[in-house]
């Protein structure tokens, strides 16, 4: 090739934009049609992308790099046609995360899905990797545009969601790609550029003119929308989508749904007619017809939720998460005066305040309620009203919730931190309400009352056991915690309820053995003795004995819906004969099925195949190959470490996900980008080695961060959003600033002392960076966020280590050349 021409950096920004819209869309495409713990397979099939582009390009460099503008512009196309390729057939697959312990097949089918998605991250890896190689003096300034790019295609993507449907954007990544071939041809002045064009063109228009409904989403089987759509009569009433998620609202003429979950089996009234919603698949929440009339909403009243009326007649009621709005009914079945509703979707309150207003009876309700469009922990932050009763009442679906596929979802709203900060909003005599699905043997009510007992004595009550009471019913339990002791008034109240509608009483303030299992009687009254033991002094042996995973979430460890144990598998698998899978936390073993096949497919197509690269006359030692391969997979470790830390750190402090990954994934990736740019000069000017240099930085940032965020996060709590991404972006600068140098500069210096190293090195921090996604999530789980980003540190700095100690003559070198 011609060694004068330029890089095309402007086709790298926009492929490499490209790349990260593609990642984060997929894994909102397969939260839709899958469930969310596909999120880490995605970003691990992103990396091993990588890792398999940097072997392929060191076993055929030599064959390759002369034909660097053909090969190019090959793989960019071959980028855009498998990004809607790929998905394509991946949907075809018959994979169901639901039968993987049991079925064999499954194994195949979740590794076709994973070299089928690979596919798009392998092409656009290899535009990457292919410039360095051919501009290897420019490395810096190229990994600076990468990054720039990757960090404004997720703010971008996050813009598109917000009008397009997530299939409608995958064709728009296409049409990036592929604007940004002919972006390169004319960047490099080829000369097919005419060609080019029109091929792009042609392609585009054959996109665009393919049948209505090609593109469109194929969900699984098991997922609750599906299963729904199997019933005569069912049709698609409307679709809004966004950010937030997939709103489905879905009507029956034919076979009226009539949904009220935990309804007593006592009840005898007829829910109205209702709509059933579902938010990327998942629910049914129901949105529910009312005229006025409230004894049409009499059924309400029998459902475990409906405590609390029972025992006081709250004013000013506050509910969070508002769904289809049955809460708000209920509230208003009860004559409640002032009805507040928090709910982050806004699509969800669009729906009730306006297109289904009149149907929804907005016009009785808007007088005496308002409804919040927020995060419910950035809502209590802001606000600091304080009410009679605040209620959260079912905010997942049933079946996923028993299949344990929320494992591995991140939620902040049943922490230690979150209970505390709900009884501080209670007036005194208030009470917080929770309703929850029941597992049996019991985990989720269990854990739920272990955390809302640390949650009491860290809000310095001394007897928790008179503040709680819970009770159950055949598939909802009910947990009620007070700001103020249960009287016997209260306690007269709970059991003339649950006697009406044949409840269970699971805990209050002197409770006796022969109160309990009574109606929906199981084998052992287990919801009432582990609610004595949370209680007692042997309350953590209880924990560490117990079968599931019941210890209290935290905010540094918000994995509410993780039950898993190890120590319980082998005895659960043995009861497969006896429906022993229901008590498996699928969500958490597919991460670690997926942690084994990445770990075997990236050894068969990263690692194995550099045993045979052909290695130049005047190739290095085996010591200095072997610094090299721990130097990046020590900086692909810690680098995932500190992204997936900082991301669910700022879930919290910005109230949204959505806005969590935008910010944090921009803020790392633009300043990184910043800090490659700057490396060069930073390699020549600074007396001290570079890489020990960046990674003291990075280290001074992390340690401060660690102590610095909760008090920024504290103090601006009650602050825009706008004003918190922007704190956000500030205190995410200086720590990507310096985390955007270590690889730069090393692959810089690894080209220039052998140069047919430098995809094998990209290769090797590709592998690192896919374990590290997972490894990453596995130890959150188990140890929380504070020890990921403490053994990232760790890891950059055996990174330093060793860079100064095997790399770093060639540094000096270069520095001493440069100057003379």
């Amino acid at each position: 090739m011609d060694t004068s021409a330029k890089p095309p950096v402007i086709s790298i920004m926009l492929v490499s934009a490209s790349a990260l819209a593609f990642e984060v869309l997929l894994i909102r495409l397969f939260s839709i049609i899958q469930w969310h713990h596909f999120a880490y397979m995605i970003i691990s099939l992103a990396l091993l992308g990588y890792g398999v582009s940097g072997t392929i390009m060191t076993l055929l460099r030599e064959r390759v790099m002369p034909h660097y503008v053909t090969a190019y512009i090959v793989n960019g196309i071959g980028f855009a046609l498998t990004i809607i390729a790929s998905f394509l057939l991946v949907q075809k697959l018959p994979f169901n995360a639901l039968e993987i312990l049991w079925d064999s097949a499954q194994w195949g089918y979740l590794l076709a899905a994973y070299l089928l998605l690979l596919l798009p991250f392998f092409f656009v890896a290899n535009c990457i990797v292919l410039t360095f190689g051919a501009f290897s003096e420019q490395i810096p300034r190229i990994y600076g545009f990468d990054l720039f790019g990757a960090g404004v295609g997720s703010l971008v993507l996050i813009y598109s969601l917000m009008f397009l449907q997530p299939q409608q954007v995958l064709l728009l990544i296409s049409f990036t790609v592929l604007i940004a071939v002919v972006v390169a041809m004319l960047e490099m002045r080829t000369d097919y550029r005419l060609t080019a064009v029109v091929i792009v063109v042609i392609s585009i228009a054959t996109l665009l003119m393919l049948p209505k409904g090609w593109l469109s989403l194929q969900m699984s089987p098991n997922k609750p929308l599906s299963q729904y759509m199997q019933v005569s009569g069912s049709h698609v009433e409307r679709v809004l989508s966004g950010p937030h998620g997939v709103v489905t609202v879905l009507e029956n003429r034919q076979i009226p749904f009539r949904l009220a979950s935990g309804i007593s089996l006592n009840n005898s009234a007829e829910p109205p007619t209702q709509y059933a919603l579902f938010v990327d698949s998942d629910g049914p929440s129901a949105l529910t017809r009312y005229d006025g009339d409230r004894s049409k909403l009499i059924y309400l009243d029998y459902q475990t939720s409906a405590l609390p009326y029972h025992l006081s007649n709250p004013a000013r009621v506050l509910i969070l998460g508002m769904g289809g709005g049955s809460d708000i009914l209920q509230a208003e079945y009860h004559d409640v005066g002032n009805i507040e509703a928090v709910e982050m979707n806004p699509h969800l309150v669009e729906l009730l305040q306006d297109d289904y207003a009149d149907f929804a009876g907005w016009a009785f309700l808007q007088d005496h309620t308002r409804i919040h469009l927020s995060e419910t922990r950035a809502f209590l932050a802001h606000n600091q009203s304080t009410y009679d009763l605040i209620q959260m009442s079912l905010l997942d679906a049933a079946g996923a919730s028993s299949a344990g596929l929320y494992a591995l979802s991140e939620n902040y709203l049943y922490t230690t931190e979150a209970l505390g900060l709900y009884y501080r909003r209670l007036q005194p005599g208030g009470m917080l309400s929770i309703t929850r699905w029941i597992k049996v043997p019991p985990r989720d009510a269990l854990k739920l009352f272990a955390t809302a007992v640390t949650a009491l004595r860290e809000e310095g009550v001394s007897h928790p056991e008179n503040q709680l009471a819970m009770i159950r019913g055949w598939n909802t339990s009910t947990l009620l915690i007070k700001h103020g002791v249960f009287t016997a008034e209260d306690i007269r109240s709970l059991q003339q309820f649950c006697d009406e509608r044949s409840f269970d009483v699971a805990w209050y303030p002197g409770i006796t053995d022969s109160e309990v299992n009574l109606f929906n009687a199981i084998d052992k009254p287990y919801f009432y003795e582990g609610a004595r033991a949370l209680l007692g002094k042997s309350a953590a042996a209880f924990i560490d004995d117990y079968k599931f995973s019941i210890s209290p979430a935290t905010d540094d460890r918000p994995y509410y819906f993780n039950f898993f144990k190890w120590e319980s598998l082998a005895e659960i698998l043995s009861l497969q004969r006896r429906a022993g899978f229901s008590l498996i936390e699928l969500g958490y073993l597919v991460l670690v099925f997926t942690l084994i096949q990445a770990l075997l497919v990236s050894v068969l197509l990263v690692l194995l195949p550099l045993r045979f690269v052909p290695r130049e006359n005047n190739a290095p030692d085996r010591p200095y190959i072997a610094a090299v391969m721990l130097y990046f997979v020590l900086i692909g470790l810690a680098l995932l470490f500190v992204e997936i830390a900082f991301i669910q750190r700022f879930i919290l402090f910005l109230g949204d996900p959505v806005y969590a990954v935008a910010a944090v994934l921009c803020g790392f990736l633009v300043f990184s980008g910043l800090g490659s740019f700057t490396a060069p000069f930073v390699r020549r000017c600074c007396r001290i080695n570079p890489v020990v240099l960046a990674v003291t930085g990075i280290t001074i940032v992390i340690l401060a961060s660690l102590w610095l965020h909760p008090l920024v996060f504290q103090a601006l709590a009650i602050q825009t959003t706008a004003i918190k991404l922007i704190a956000s972006v500030a205190l995410i600068a200086p720590l990507a600033f310096f985390m955007g140098m270590p690889f730069p500069i090393a692959l810089n210096s690894v080209s220039e002392r052998a140069g047919w190293l430098l995809p094998w090195a990209w290769s090797v921090n590709g592998f690192a960076s896919l374990m590290s996604a997972i490894v990453a999530t596995l130890i959150a789980v188990h140890f929380g966020f504070t020890s990921v980003m403490l053994l990232a540190v760790l890891f950059y700095s055996l990174a330093a280590l060793v860079f100064a100690l095997n790399l770093t003559k060639q540094v000096h070198s270069d520095s001493v050349n440069a100057s003379s």
